[in-house]
């Protein structure tokens, strides 16, 4: 264990239009100015002339409160606007219908329609994750045939963090060791991937924020957050005392200690008194390490040290920076095991299953692994906490961990509020 948007279009020859500009729009009352959203979403009705032309826009007034807004409104118009669930294509249940509006021969600057807070929670419950909406502009025959744009709305962030408590502005900046698989790794374009990078990538994202990784060197990761370089460590680190007096740690997954050996266990290890008196290697900066030592949180409790206490020879030690070193060790037969949490070494087994299995040693120390973040930040410590248990409820979390095979290391929402 370680230490430390899509749019589609209907035409009609009374009425056009158009997407003057794509983007993410995130619906969330009071979250986002006039300004913002008018900018983000907007589309134009009529196709100029004598009937000149109008733009809609979606957006939270300055009492944050959802409203929907027509602004220059051709003349002699009537337009009635429809928010329904799904796309134009496949467009599901009606949520909300807003009277049609009416304007004179000299048309009309603005008219503006407030969505009630049921309604305004209607479209933001019917955006989350993936979701869409299909927005349509006309009523009667020309409703039918009429203009009308689909676009996804982004989930509402969760939480907030302020700019000055983020080490980049608009970034959420995670700090992890790379490689260290499946959590976290370089796919084959050399990108950072893995679960604890995509659990980053989603935090960010219900944050309203992007994401960046830094990758840091284990043994100095604590250090990089402290110091501003990243906002959060993400990078299987076990939950120690240690550590916490150093920094603020969320709980968001559980491994075990396991030992990986070579195919067929040529050195025979079934058992921990079969440890004793093998070359055993460790990631620098890992419980493992201390485990194998008898140091920091495993101080009279070595491995080693309770071979000698039996009779038996001590266990040759050896560190290396990073497990991708300890991996090569062992293929090459200079050392007998490798001391790692069970998702690392379960991934190279599964990975490679020619060259490594896992010794029949069951768990040892089961353990937390959290997320560490600098103590004097605790908006950002509240706002990750939020995000992650949002995770939890929606399912997403889940998934996530599904799909690098780490699901029995899931943690429950009343395990990541105990904080242990």
């Amino acid at each position: 264990m370680r230490s430390v948007r899509s749019i589609a279009r209907g035409g009609c020859a009374a009425l056009s239009l158009s997407l003057l500009v794509g983007a993410l729009l995130t619906v969330s009352p009071g979250a986002v100015s006039a300004a913002t959203v008018s900018a983000a979403w907007s589309a134009k009705i009529g196709s100029g002339g004598a009937n000149g032309s109008a733009t809609l826009q979606l957006y939270t007034s300055g009492t944050g409160s959802l409203a929907l807004k027509l602004v220059k409104l051709p003349a002699s118009t009537s337009l009635a606007v429809t928010l329904s669930k799904g796309t134009c294509s496949s467009v599901g249940s009606t949520i909300l219908t807003l009277p049609a509006i009416k304007t004179t021969s000299a048309g009309a600057a603005a008219r503006t329609s407030s969505l009630s807070a049921a309604q305004a929670s209607a479209v933001t419950a019917a955006t989350r994750g993936t979701g869409k909406i299909a927005i349509r502009v006309g009523s009667g025959s020309t409703a039918k045939c009429g203009p009308f744009v689909a676009l996804t709305l982004a989930t509402p962030p969760v939480a907030t963090i302020p700019p000055d408590q983020l080490s980049k502005p608009g970034v959420l900046t995670v700090c992890s060791d790379i490689p260290y698989p499946p959590q976290e790794f370089f796919d084959a374009s050399g990108n950072p991937t893995g679960s604890d990078i995509e659990i980053g990538a989603e935090i960010a994202k219900r944050l309203g924020l992007s994401s960046e990784v830094e990758n840091a060197v284990f043994d100095t990761i604590i250090a990089a957050v402290l110091g501003g370089k990243c906002d959060v460590v993400i990078s299987a680190q076990n939950i120690t005392p240690d550590r916490q007096n150093l920094v603020t740690m969320i709980p968001y997954f559980q491994v075990g200690q396991v030992f990986l050996v070579a195919k067929g266990n040529p050195k025979n290890i079934k058992v921990v008194d079969d440890l004793c008196g093998k070359a055993i290697a460790a990631e620098s900066g890992t419980t493992e390490l201390d485990y194998l030592n008898g140091v920091g949180d495993y101080v009279g409790q070595g491995l080693s040290a309770a071979c000698v206490t039996q009779g038996r020879p001590a266990i040759t030690v050896t560190a290396y920076p990073q497990d991708s070193d300890a991996l090569l060790a062992l293929q090459a037969g200079q050392i007998d095991a490798f001391f790692a949490d069970s998702p690392v070494a379960g991934y190279y087994a599964a990975q490679h299953p020619a060259q490594f299995e896992l010794s029949p040693i069951p768990f040892l120390r089961a353990a937390l692994e959290g997320m560490s973040v600098a103590p004097s930040k605790p908006a950002v410590s509240a706002a990750l906490k939020a995000a992650l248990l949002s995770m939890i409820a929606d399912g997403t979390y889940g998934q996530i961990l599904a799909k690098y095979g780490l699901s029995s290391g899931a943690v429950p929402a009343d395990t990541v509020n105990r904080g242990k």
